[in-house]
C-alpha cells in the first residue's frame, strides 16, 4: 500500500482495514451527518489572503496553552476506546504526540488507564472529564488525574444524551470483549451493557452513567475539588463561552462532539468568530472538528484560536501503523501548516491574523 501523503488517504486506508462496526464508530455522526460534513466544508469555503515579499526565511511554530510551550498549535483531542485501532491505544498515541512535540488529551473512555497513560507521556497532558452521576466516582478521577501528572481539566458539557448515531444502532456497537474503560474498572463501570437490541451500547451506558442534570455550578464544584485549570469543551455560542470564564474556566474548546450529537448544530468553524470576539483573550480558544489540512489550522488561528485538536485522522494513523501511524499524522499536518504559513507571509504564529480570511 502507499504511504498516505495526506490526511483524507489515511481515512480511506484504515477503512480497508478496521472491522465496519469500529469504523463506523469513529468516523460516523448523529442523524444525516450533515453537521459532521458542515465540519469540513466550513474550512474548504473559507478562503485565505496571503501576504507577500515577507521574509519566511525562518519560521516559528510554537504557541504556549495555558503557559506550557508546544511546537505546533495541533494537539490530539480525547477520544475513547482507541484499543479497537491498535492494541497499544491511547498509550501509542500519547508517545506520539510527545515525540512529535505536542498535548495529548486523555479521554475518560480510554482503554488505557489514566496512570498508565501518564506514564507513557514525554509531553504535556490534558484529562478530558466526563460528569458521573454518582459524584464520588468524578471526584476520584479529578483527583487521579492530578496525582499523576495531568495538567488541566477538559470537561465534555454537550453530552446530557448521546447523539443518535444511527450507524451504530445498525452495527449492534460493543466492545470487543477484552476491552473495557479502564479508568472506571474499580468502581465498576468498566463494561457498556450485555445487549442493546434498539440503541446502542454507549447510548444505554451514557443514560445510565453520566450525569444529565449538569449546570454552571458544577463547574464551580469541579474547581472547587482541584488545583487543575478546567477547559469547558462543547461550545458553540458567544454567552456560553463568557459563562465560562464567569465560573472561573481557563478557557474552552468550541466543539459539537465531531457532528456526533446534535446534528445541525453549527460547524465548529462558523461558530468560533462570535467566541473568539466574546472572549477578546480572556480565556483560551480552542477549536475541534474537521481539521485536515495544515490550511485549516491557519484559518482557525485566523479566526481566533490558539491551537486546533484533531481527532479521526488520529485514530486512522494507529489502525495503519501504531505510534509510527500517529506520528505520521502529525507530522503531515505540521508539514502542511509550515508550508501555509511560508505562502501567506507568516513567519510565526503571531503573524497570523484575522485580516487573512475572506
Amino acid at each position: 500500500m502507499p504511504l498516505p501523503v495526506n490526511l483524507s488517504e489515511f481515512e480511506s486506508a484504515a477503512r480497508e482495514r478496521l472491522p465496519r462496526m469500529v469504523f463506523d464508530y469513529f468516523a460516523g455522526g448523529a442523524n444525516d451527518e450533515i453537521t459532521l460534513r458542515a465540519n469540513r466544508s466550513a474550512f474548504d469555503t473559507t478562503f485565505l489572503r496571503p501576504r507577500v515579499l515577507v521574509d519566511v526565511s525562518h519560521r516559528d511554530l510554537s504557541t504556549t496553552l495555558l503557559g506550557q510551550k508546544i511546537d505546533f498549535p495541533v494537539i490530539i483531542a480525547p477520544m475513547g476506546f482507541q484499543a479497537m485501532a491498535h492494541p497499544d491505544g491511547e498509550l501509542a498515541s500519547c508517545r506520539a504526540a510527545g515525540s512529535s512535540g505536542t498535548m495529548f488529551v486523555a479521554s475518560t473512555m480510554s482503554n488505557h488507564r489514566m496512570e498508565d497513560i501518564a506514564k507513557a507521556a514525554t509531553g504535556p497532558i490534558w484529562f478530558q472529564l466526563y460528569v458521573y452521576r454518582d459524584r464520588a466516582v468524578t471526584r476520584d478521577l479529578v483527583q487521579r488525574a492530578e496525582a499523576v501528572g495531568f495538567t488541566a481539566l477538559q470537561v465534555t458539557t454537550d453530552l446530557p444524551v448521546l447523539g443518535r448515531r444511527e450507524a451504530d444502532i445498525r452495527n449492534g456497537f460493543h466492545l470487543p470483549n477484552d476491552l473495557r474503560i479502564r479508568n472506571l474498572e474499580e468502581v465498576g463501570y468498566s463494561q457498556l451493557p450485555p445487549d442493546a437490541p434498539t440503541d446502542s451500547r454507549v447510548a444505554l451506558y451514557t443514560s445510565a452513567m453520566l450525569d444529565p442534570s449538569l449546570t454552571w455550578n458544577d463547574i464551580d464544584w469541579l474547581r472547587s475539588i482541584t488545583r487543575l485549570p478546567v477547559i469547558v469543551k462543547g461550545i458553540l455560542r458567544g454567552d456560553d463561552a463568557k459563562r465560562a470564564i464567569e465560573h472561573g474556566a481557563s478557557g474552552v474548546v468550541v466543539s459539537n462532539h465531531g457532528g456526533r450529537q446534535l446534528d445541525t448544530a453549527s460547524a465548529t468553524f462558523d461558530a468560533l468568530s462570535e467566541v473568539a470576539e466574546t472572549l477578546a483573550g480572556s480565556g483560551e480558544v480552542l477549536i475541534d472538528g474537521g481539521i485536515r489540512r495544515g490550511t485549516d489550522v491557519l484559518k482557525a488561528i485566523a479566526r481566533g484560536a490558539k491551537a486546533v485538536m484533531i481527532g479521526r485522522p488520529v485514530l486512522w494513523g494507529l489502525a495503519l501503523d501504531g505510534e509510527d501511524g500517529v506520528r505520521r499524522v502529525l507530522q503531515l499536518i505540521r508539514t502542511e501548516f509550515d508550508h501555509a504559513m511560508a505562502l501567506c507571509g507568516c513567519a510565526n504564529v503571531g503573524a497570523i491574523t484575522r485580516d487573512m480570511l475572506r
